[in-house]
């Protein structure tokens, strides 16, 4: 048995040191010292010893487990400390050469734009509120006064999913949907995307964004409009901007009107930005119809409104001199990084 055990020692001791990685150390365990190793096997003939020799021979299995136990280890780690210094000389970095400069973002003038907007009108305490852009013809279009004949309806102009679900011209519905809710007063700002059938070109394209205002009270007149207006005007173009109202036609509005703002540009004296105009048309605006207050649920005996509608794009395009409105969805970065 001394020598049986002796030569498993030898045997495991030699294999242990000619393995070149961690696979091969884990084969030779489990063949000597697994299950049905050969170190168990020996174990198991433990029955046929006699009793008085069986200490002994107790003792001579444990310590030959522990030797090729122990020249497992100690491998184990040698081939561990081999691998790491491959590892290391692989994954060297050199510290002299020059770091990697990672460009950093900004936000999109659309973005910044937008901000600035909703800056100017949360001033005077509108809240901001969003609505889906898949929308129902209920609220684009019945909600605001535009029946079924009416041209806006037309296919051509709107992007029909189905006969009563459509992606949303514009973000009135929005203001539909608050002022079905019944709960007054309302001043709401509604940014959004919105879409249109149009082609793309240099003021054009079929998706674009819109900022839509709601104002809704008791006792609110067209001369708070104006003012709303004005005040907008000074605080997003400049404090010497004016406006100018001129009559239009909206199907949820009315009285309605278009507004125009003097060029900050030339002062209104007339330039390329304006025209030689001297004026710069930015938004259309009005008294919320009474039909549309009150298909909404709203009195209209007893409350009225005001709303208007700011192209985003438009509104970017003028503040910061850019002549073309595909420039912002290019994504040029010549043309970005001026912002």
């Amino acid at each position: 048995m001394k020598e049986k055990l002796q030569a498993i020692k030898e045997e495991a001791i030699a294999k242990i040191e000619a393995a070149k990685d961690l696979d091969a150390l884990n084969e030779i365990k489990v063949n000597m010292l697994g299950k049905k190793g050969e170190l168990t096997q020996v174990l198991k003939g433990m029955k046929d010893v006699a009793p008085e020799d069986r200490p002994k021979v107790g003792q001579m299995v444990n310590d030959t487990r522990f030797a090729i136990e122990e020249k497992l280890e100690a491998v184990k780690k040698d081939i561990a400390k081999k691998l790491r210094e491959e590892k290391m000389k692989k994954e060297v970095i050199d510290v002299t050469l020059p770091g990697t400069m990672h460009m950093k973002g900004h936000r999109h003038p659309n973005q910044i734009a937008l901000e600035e907007l909703e800056r100017v009108f949360i001033g005077m305490g509108y809240e901001i509120v969003e609505g889906p852009e898949v929308e129902y013809d209920h609220y684009n279009f019945e909600l605001l006064n535009i029946p079924a004949n009416h041209p806006a309806k037309d296919e051509q102009d709107t992007f029909y999913i189905t006969k009563d679900i459509l992606l949303r011209t514009q973000t009135s519905p929005v203001q539909a949907r608050v002022m079905e809710t019944g709960r007054m007063p309302i001043r709401i700002l509604a940014p959004g995307r919105v879409f249109r059938s149009d082609e793309v070109d240099a003021t054009h394209s079929p998706s674009f964004h819109q900022v839509e205002g709601l104002v809704v009270d008791k006792n609110i007149t067209f001369a708070d409009l104006k003012g709303t207006l004005e005040q907008f005007a000074h605080e997003f173009f400049g404090p010497e901007t004016k406006i100018k109202l001129r009559p239009h036609h909206f199907p949820f509005t009315e009285p309605s009107a278009e507004v125009d703002v003097s060029c900050f540009k030339c002062g209104g004296k007339g330039c390329r930005m304006c025209k030689g105009s001297g004026w710069i048309e930015i938004l259309g605006c009005g008294m919320v119809h009474p039909k549309v207050l009150k298909d909404c649920g709203i009195d209209p005996e007893e409350y009225s409104g005001f709303a208007f509608g700011i192209g985003l794009e438009r509104v970017a395009l003028l503040k910061y001199e850019i002549d073309d409105m595909r420039l912002l969805y290019e994504n040029d970065m010549r043309f970005l990084k001026q912002f």
